[in-house]
């Protein structure tokens, strides 16, 4: 797709997902639209790479890679939302920053515009955006080859800049959460530029949303008991807040009836 999906087509991909398989004429049914629209939305995004077809429908996508950026900025936007509103809550006012990649990252750097003289080092070409616009921010991005598809820089440059500061905070994401704690993610050197982060932060907050939990990805680098701070939008399963908890590391979920303020996220760029 040219473009990131719709709210219907992340709905689509959200309830084939929960399902585990449905028929065109299932989600014709449950979103009130033809079969002919349906099968142009579930086109696209079986191009996109976020579903994938079977006989007489349509099943979710084999995970062996990330799914492209633009996709993950749609899906579960307001649990990554309300993850970020939590993180901003915790960040002061003139501190630096460290930011990895991935959706919710940019949000947290969206959810931070309200704040004053914030330092931000990162190699995340959509939060190096959103924070150059607030004229306060000092922002630094890593020079480097683009990876076009995720409009982020990788590699061992991306490790060297990363061990050349010390920061206040490490802001970070993953591809998932393994049951042992073992954080994975789908590629080398998102895992070594990871590893970087935590290394060179004072404190580190990773920001995953409830579907990292369990989520297969192959490369492991770290454990949740690494981290300092957990931000997610549900509970994690039993084995894991009892080993979050074991360890030390502060878990923050947001109550079921909590309102957070809205933040302003620019436009897709």
């Amino acid at each position: 797709m040219q473009k990131r999906p719709t709210e219907r087509q992340a709905s689509i991909v959200e309830t084939v997902r929960a399902d585990g398989f449905r028929t065109i004429e299932d989600l014709a049914d449950r979103f009130q639209v033809t079969a002919q629209t349906i099968r142009r939305d579930v086109n696209a995004l079986c191009e996109e790479g976020l579903l994938r077809r079977r006989h007489g429908g349509v099943e979710p996508a084999l995970e062996h890679e990330n799914i492209a950026y633009r996709a993950r900025k749609v899906l579960h936007v307001n649990e990554k939302r309300k993850i970020a509103a939590q993180v901003a809550r915790h960040i002061p006012d003139g501190a630096s920053l460290f930011f990895s990649i991935g959706t919710t990252p940019e949000l947290v750097a969206s959810a931070l515009l309200q704040h004053r003289s914030l330092r931000i080092f990162t190699n995340n070409l959509n939060v190096a955006y959103v924070a150059a616009t607030n004229d306060s921010f000092d922002v630094t991005l890593i020079g480097g080859r683009l990876r076009n598809r995720d409009r982020d820089v990788l590699g061992p440059e991306v490790e060297a800049f990363f061990n050349s500061y010390k920061v206040d905070y490490g802001i970070f994401g993953v591809g998932g959460i393994d049951p042992d704690g073992s954080l994975l993610d789908f590629d080398e050197h998102e895992v070594r530029a990871r590893s970087a982060i935590l290394a060179n932060s004072r404190q580190n907050y990773l920001v995953a949303d409830h579907t990292k939990f369990g989520r297969n990805a192959v490369v492991r680098g770290g454990n949740i008991s690494q981290v300092t701070a957990f931000f997610t939008n549900t509970a994690p399963p039993d084995a894991m807040s009892a080993m979050i908890h074991k360890s030390g590391v502060e878990l923050h979920v947001p109550e079921p009836d909590a309102e957070f303020p809205t933040f302003y996220v620019p436009e897709d760029h």
